[in-house]
């Protein structure tokens, strides 16, 4: 597919050449004369410059993503070969729905060459069109948002970006095998939208909880296949360029801590920052802390490891016993990195086990001869 029909080029001005040849705009070709050649690179910046989903847009500048890029562009380059290319800003369709379907396209396409995109929106429903960009894989997906609320609401009168979960869950066919939301605060979500979100058997995690359980927030995330990160959950301290000013929620280096765990997830194909708004960000502090986080998530996707192989030395095997079954459930621990798997077996019988990532901690349940939570949701997702 031909993909720069689908977008603008970059004004030359405000990026200009980098002052420093080891600066991240000194290793990445942008558009901004002629359409890179996105087959040669491992990670695609994209600009979503839409916000029609959105409420209170008057004053919208549209500018976001080159905000970002602008610091971005002023970071050191980090360790590895760091292949990557800006495609520009995505062009809005005539309607909303034109501009997810062009981003279905688009992830589509790069998703299939086993590229990496990143996309800087922005408003948050435009997470349902990088949804749709997994619609053709023939499997089912999972995904993880971090977000101050969980945009679920169920009136024609709410925007898309406050209904867009809601939508993502009804999309006909089915292919969301699994949810998991870090970072809402309570006071900001219905309760009814967490019962009804818990009786899918679907992670839900508070602001406190991430904070106060961070590494157990990398297996969740070492699950998903697409992520979505909106600017709202972060506290407006560190991140002013946002609609509604929250005093509360992560800090820059919680966010920056997510990141890295998502650029280092093997599975993970896409990610998408999402709700800055630059009218709100007068000294650029919101575009430093979302560039930053950008940075750490190319830097963890140089990090990955080769393709798993648990029967390898790579890995060491614990197999927990449980009353008359002496292997009922097995545990892999990484030798180098020190992460876990568990090894899932399906009750029905309708599939062969498969293996998914879990904690330490999942393990010492186990061990205490209690069954993991991880596991009962899986069991009850089949």
């Amino acid at each position: 597919m031909n993909l720069s029909i689908f977008f603008e080029p970059l004004p030359e001005d405000p990026f200009g050449y980098p002052e420093n040849p080891k600066s991240v705009g000194s290793y990445l070709a942008p558009f901004v004369h002629s359409f890179p050649d996105w087959r040669s690179a491992e990670v695609v910046l994209i600009g979503l410059p839409e916000y029609r989903g959105s409420t209170n847009t008057t004053d919208v500048t549209y500018q976001g993503p080159n905000r970002i890029r602008q610091e971005l562009y002023r970071l050191m380059k980090g360790t590895g070969a760091w292949l990557l290319m800006d495609l520009g800003n995505l062009l809005p369709g005539i309607h909303l729905e034109d501009t997810y379907l062009r981003l279905k396209e688009v992830i589509e396409t790069l998703v299939d060459a086993g590229k990496f995109p990143i996309l800087l929106g922005g408003s948050h429903d435009l997470t349902y069109g990088q949804f749709l960009g997994y619609e053709h894989l023939g499997k089912t997906v999972n995904l993880v948002m971090v977000d101050s609320q969980l945009d679920m609401v169920d009136d024609e009168r709410a925007t898309p970006e406050q209904s867009h979960l809601h939508r993502i869950l009804l999309h006909e066919p089915t292919y969301l095998f699994g949810f998991s939301n870090l970072g809402h605060q309570t006071y900001l979500t219905e309760s009814s939208t967490l019962a009804a979100l818990e009786k899918l058997h679907f992670e839900l995690f508070r602001v406190g909880q991430v904070r106060q359980q961070m590494q157990e927030m990398e297996p969740v995330i070492r699950q998903a296949d697409l992520m979505s990160f909106d600017v709202s959950a972060i506290r407006h301290q560190d991140a002013p360029g946002q609609q509604y000013a929250n005093p509360f929620g992560l800090t820059g280096e919680e966010a920056c801590q997510l990141c890295w765990y998502a650029g280092q997830n093997n599975q993970l194909s896409s990610l998408g920052f999402y709700g800055y708004r630059p009218e709100f960000d007068h000294r650029s502090l919101t575009a430093t802390t979302l560039a930053t986080m950008v940075w750490y998530s190319i830097e963890g996707y140089y990090q990955r490891l080769p393709s798993l192989d648990f029967q390898s030395n790579q890995f060491l095997k614990f197999s927990v016993g449980f009353h008359d079954n002496p292997n009922k459930m097995a545990f892999y621990k990484n030798r180098h990195t020190e992460k876990w798997w568990m090894e899932i077996e399906d009750l029905s019988g309708q599939r062969p086990p498969f293996v998914v990532p879990c904690s330490y901690q999942d393990y010492l349940t186990a061990a205490d001869g209690e069954v993991p939570h991880r596991w009962i949701l899986m069991q009850a997702r089949f």
